[in-house]
């Protein structure tokens, strides 16, 4: 906009009288801007201006302009005065925005404009109330000079919806007070029981709370059994161990190929050799021996020089694998996290965790439960003598399961893997010893300790042991269960070695949640750093997370991506009925928080809340489309084919023309994943559709490539319940 006159004392111009000299002979306009402010809102009294051409040309009050509001306090109404009307006569009212009673209108004089100038004193504007009460707001007067053109550019940038923000002035921290009374809304309301709203949660969903957590774990490559994968089950007679060699090179033809993960085809006789065809489900098929084979394994792997262990990522992760690929030791780009802990200690528990948070952040990353091996090569039904360390057949067949499963997690490295998380007791420094020999010059190893010594949780965990360990499925009576499991525990303890050995961290009584300590001993580099502020941040405390979008747009409706516009009507009402819900789903958990974006329609839409601190944060912004923000799909593929197939082809590492891709949008979600970890109350979170797809994808374990493509629809409420037993999702549709 143009620059306002002034004067020296000499009556010489400055520069901005020059320019408004030349625009009044270009046919430059005047363009004023009448502002209000005040703390104190009165009710539902709007500022309203009346007065002479061209504000309104008439002294009726029914007929003042409605101000509109810019920000919490501020109010404001901009107009273009006509070269013949440079002399404005007004004053300011307060009224309902759509009523005619009452109407306040300011104390004085009315005030005059010349040609840009208010004449008279600079005053506040004062209404007086029937109470006697008096209102005062500050008065901002502004005039400038600008051409056509600018008002042109004006129109333009209005048009696109380029206006102020509405939710200018709210803190990015703040609070609203709890009504102590006040009708419903009714329109608005949610009268019927919240179960009432409930919908399907897609067959991905996040309810890994509902599934055993070592059930999730790898599938083993090396045990098989006759007529079907490893996830059925088997007695001891139907399943065949396949122990891998060192690989050999083998040029036959007798393979057979077999492209189902855990299936096995019977190799033709070659040289009088006899074996089992195993697919080890992650590139080229592997020949191991059978327990009847006598001589050789053959390997058909791809040299793990020549595969690509980067992570699918971009920023900070991507930036040091790089470091690490050029700079570390060739076994240090393959990590190897080995748990060690006694029974109930939650490592299964932090194993899938860990899994979830690497996967995320775009790592190729495995859990490999122990557990799991031993139930499908020994069978569930092994009572605590077999935990015992004076077993010698106990203790030879729990090494030799150990021995296949990180004989599995070496050989996925080798194609390619790069994290993978070794989870069972590990309790002597024998066992550790074993799994460093195997892992020499293959991968790094970085032992992970965890140590409770609260009974409360280790009895709970426990509990919820014998409850869901396939180890006591057919065991009906549950206290039989649980005195056989505490026999298997103190077992354990009798010969249980602390780490002390290698790179290792210790949890010690973080589950809580309350205190504990992190040791670390030989810890360096990026992912490394980043697993143990990971951990740090996590406990066991259940409480829900809820994910939804705000209310529908003015942008939705007309299909605009990005953009800060404000809500449509419909947006409007879902936001009286998220208060609603988050009222009734949340009456007594008051130390719960709202979060937000820091655009407008996420603010709005959280507006109603009250009772709970809401926060912004930056981090939760929608994705940035760069120069597409503001346009439709249908005019970036008019006006931009290239960029709109570039897309089409990978909406996952596409990045848009001075924007963000969804890998981008990941890196700066991360600190908001650590934070929601971190919370031991609930959390509301209030965002955009990118970045619910990405958050969404963190609780649900959902592969990277799935989220550009994850469900997200407005005016849903996705619950996300995190505790000991893992995640449970849950949807409320409170409108269509």
């Amino acid at each position: 906009m143009g620059t306002g006159a002034s004067r020296n004392a000499d009556g010489g111009l400055h520069g901005g009288e020059e320019r408004e000299e030349s625009l009044d002979q270009a046919g430059g306009q005047l363009y004023v801007s009448l502002k209000m402010e005040n703390y104190k809102k009165k009710g539902d009294l709007i500022p309203h201006v009346y007065g002479s051409v061209p504000i309104v040309g008439s002294w009726d009050s029914s007929k003042a302009l409605s101000m509109e509001r810019e920000s919490t306090s501020m109010w404001e109404l901009s107009f273009v005065v006509p070269p013949n009307h440079e002399t404005l006569d007004f004053k300011f009212l307060l009224k309902p925005k759509n009523g005619y009673t009452p109407c306040i209108v300011e104390e004085g004089p009315n005030r005059q404009l010349i040609g840009g100038t208010l004449q008279g004193d600079a005053r506040l504007a004062l209404f007086k109330l029937d109470n006697e009460e008096v209102l005062d707001y500050r008065v901002f007067i502004k005039a400038d000079r600008v051409s056509p053109f600018d008002l042109a550019a004006s129109w333009r940038a209005y048009q696109d919806n380029l206006r102020p923000s509405t939710v200018r002035g709210i803190p990015d921290v703040s609070i609203d007070a709890v009504p102590e009374t006040g009708p419903e809304n009714g329109s608005s309301s949610l009268e019927l029981d919240l179960e009432h709203y409930v919908v399907p949660a897609p067959s991905t969903s996040a309810n890994s709370g509902l599934v055993y957590a070592a059930n999730l774990a790898e599938n083993p490559r090396s045990i098989t059994f006759a007529g079907g994968c490893c996830d059925q089950p088997a007695t001891i007679k139907e399943m065949e161990v396949v122990i891998p060699d060192s690989p050999k090179v083998y040029s036959g033809s007798g393979m057979v190929e077999s492209k189902s993960v855990g299936t096995f085809s019977p190799l033709q006789k070659q040289d009088n050799h006899r074996g089992l065809f195993v697919d080890r489900g992650v590139g080229s098929p592997r020949l191991a021996k059978s327990s009847s084979s006598t001589t050789f394994s053959f390997d058909l792997k791809l040299d793990s020089q020549n595969k690509n262990s980067m992570p699918a990522a971009a920023g900070a992760v991507a930036a040091a694998a790089v470091a690490d690929q050029m700079l570390g030791p060739k076994e240090d780009r393959h990590l190897a996290l080995v748990l060690v802990g006694l029974p109930a200690r939650g490592k299964t528990f932090t194993s899938v965790k860990l899994t979830r948070y690497l996967r995320w952040l775009g790592h190729d990353t495995k859990h490999f439960n122990v557990g799991k091996y031993r139930r499908l090569k020994h069978g569930t039904n092994q009572s605590a003598d077999f935990f015992r360390a004076d077993n010698p057949e106990g203790m030879e067949a729990r090494n030799e399961v150990a021995a296949l499963a990180m004989d599995d997690m070496i050989a996925w490295m080798q194609e390619g893997g790069q994290v993978g998380i070794f989870d069972a007791t590990n309790s002597s420094r024998s066992r550790r010893n074993m799994l460093m020999k195997m892992a020499e010059g293959k991968c790094k190893i970085i032992f992970l300790e965890t140590i409770c010594n609260d009974e409360r949780i280790i009895e709970r965990n426990i509990r919820l042991k014998i409850q869901q360990s396939p180890d006591y499925a057919e065991e009906p009576d549950f206290e039989a269960g649980l005195r056989d499991f505490i026999t298997r525990l103190a077992n354990y303890e009798k010969v249980y070695e602390p780490v002390d050995e290698g790179s290792y961290i210790k949890m010690i009584d973080m589950a809580s949640g309350h205190g504990g300590q992190i040791q670390v001993n030989n810890i360096s580099g990026y992912l490394p750093g980043r697993i143990v502020f990971f951990l740090v941040n996590t406990h066991l405390t259940p409480r829900p997370i809820f994910l939804t979008r705000h209310g529908e747009s003015r942008d939705n409706v007309r299909g605009r991506i990005g953009g800060d516009s404000v809500l449509s009507d419909t947006g409007e009402i879902y936001m009286k009925k998220l208060a609603n819900f988050v009222e009734k789903r949340l009456k007594n958990e008051r130390a719960a928080s709202i979060w937000t974006s820091t655009l407008q329609r996420t603010i709005l839409t959280a507006s109603p809340i009250v009772g709970f601190p809401k926060i912004q944060w930056r981090a939760l912004d929608e994705i940035n489309a760069g120069v597409c923000d503001g346009m439709t799909y249908e005019e970036i593929k008019k006006n931009m084919p290239e960029e709109y197939e570039s897309r089409k082809k990978d909406k996952l590492r596409y990045r848009y023309p001075r924007g963000e891709s969804y890998l981008d949008v990941i890196q700066r979600l991360e600190p908001v994943i650590i934070e929601l970890e971190r919370q031991r109350a609930p959390v509301v979170v209030i965002s955009h559709q990118a970045v619910l797809r990405a958050l969404y994808a963190y609780f649900a374990d959902r592969p990277l490539k799935e989220i550009p493509h994850i469900e997200v629809p407005l005016h849903t409420i996705i619950e996300i319940q995190m505790g000991v037993t893992g995640v449970q999702e849950k949807r409320y549709k409170l409108m269509d």
